[in-house]
């Protein structure tokens, strides 16, 4: 009998462990609301005028941890997090690239870690706002969990992140717009909270420039699921472009866009299609998609990054409507070095 209850208690353990830190994952789950207005810090130095011709970056840094050495686990790699003194050399090239890029007007960041296990507690939206000085900086949380205990014998740990809009102009709004949870429990408890950034920028004209900052969901598989957050975006800027204003929105998309082929031997990597793709008929056919098909924006984690070899793809392009003229788009072959993503910039005028 003393053996039957020991072998219980043993057992009974375990399980209580396992309720009381649920219990405690789903009191403390980061509930976002479906519109939220974000403070934006006042920028003096920032100019009111909007010129002509603006010019955008969108790039997912990969919170300075997935640089060309690094697998990742949830790919299909076995690592967790890279090592320290890679990952501080790969925000410090990140972070020197985007101050070499200083006549850029707008920067479009993904995967930013305010503060997370996996890059070693940095403040990575400070050392950024500290770089771009000069723009004002807009930031929203999209993954915020106390502590992801996968894989279990090494866990990712607490994870508090999101994304960033800078601007050399301040916006008159800036929003948090959430995306549907389309992914089931208890995955939800532990997985972001998928949303994007809208700001706002009146022109001379009156009317607005909206610029939309989206970072979609990954790793999803099903087309379907990926439709519902594609038609809350696609919603917003149908509804924009009909009042009169300019829409641009950008980002890391996890989708291909619509029947896209790599062109030019895409810069000798290895091309390997999305899994999901953008409709072809997601927007009429009067609006444009800004991408560049030479080269690749993101590459596969399975393993480290090898040119030709590794899998890549173009997930990070632009969408903008019709009274906007697109002058030229190009993806920034970095080769992966410091990100599994490659920046995109665009230039561009209005009608």
């Amino acid at each position: 009998m003393k053996k039957t209850l020991r072998a219980l208690l043993l057992l009974l353990i375990p399980l209580d462990l396992f309720i009381i830190f649920m219990v405690y994952i789903s009191a403390t789950d980061f509930k976002p609301t479906e519109m939220e207005n974000i403070t934006v810090p006042k920028n003096l130095n920032n100019t009111l005028v909007i010129p002509d011709t603006i010019s955008m970056m969108s790039w997912n840094i990969g919170y300075g941890g997935l640089g060309q050495n690094m697998d990742f686990f949830y790919d299909g790699g076995k690592k967790v997090r890279a090592p320290k003194e890679d990952s501080e050399k790969w925000l410090g090239n990140i972070l020197q690239f985007l101050k070499s890029k200083n006549e850029t007007d707008f920067f479009l960041l993904q995967e930013v870690d305010f503060k997370a296990k996996r890059s070693y507690k940095t403040d990575q939206a400070k050392l950024l706002a500290d770089q771009l000085s000069q723009y004002t900086a807009v930031k929203v949380t999209n993954y915020n969990v106390p502590y992801v205990p996968v894989p279990l014998l090494s866990p990712m740990g607490s994870v508090n992140a999101g994304m960033m809009t800078f601007s050399r102009y301040s916006p008159s709004i800036a929003l948090r717009i959430a995306y549907p949870q389309i992914s089931a429990w208890p995955d939800k408890l532990f997985l972001p909270d998928r949303c994007f950034i809208e700001t706002r920028y009146t022109l001379a004209n009156g009317r607005d420039l909206v610029v939309f900052n989206t970072h979609n969901s990954a790793f999803v598989n099903n087309q379907e699921l990926m439709q519902q957050e594609l038609d809350v975006i696609r919603n917003k800027m149908l509804s924009d472009y009909k009042a009169g204003n300019y829409v641009v929105a950008g980002g890391d998309w996890n989708m291909n866009p619509p029947g896209f082929e790599p062109t030019a031997g895409y810069a000798g990597h290895r091309f390997v299609a999305a899994v999901v793709a953008i409709p072809t008929d997601f927007l009429p056919a009067d609006w444009h998609f800004a991408l560049d098909n030479q080269a690749p924006t993101n590459r596969h984690l399975d393993l480290a990054y090898v040119k030709g070899e590794s899998g890549s793809t173009t997930i990070d392009f632009f969408m903008l409507s019709p009274n906007i003229q697109l002058l030229d788009v190009e993806t920034i072959d970095l080769g992966f070095e410091s990100s599994d993503h490659n920046p995109v910039h665009i230039r561009f005028t209005f009608k």
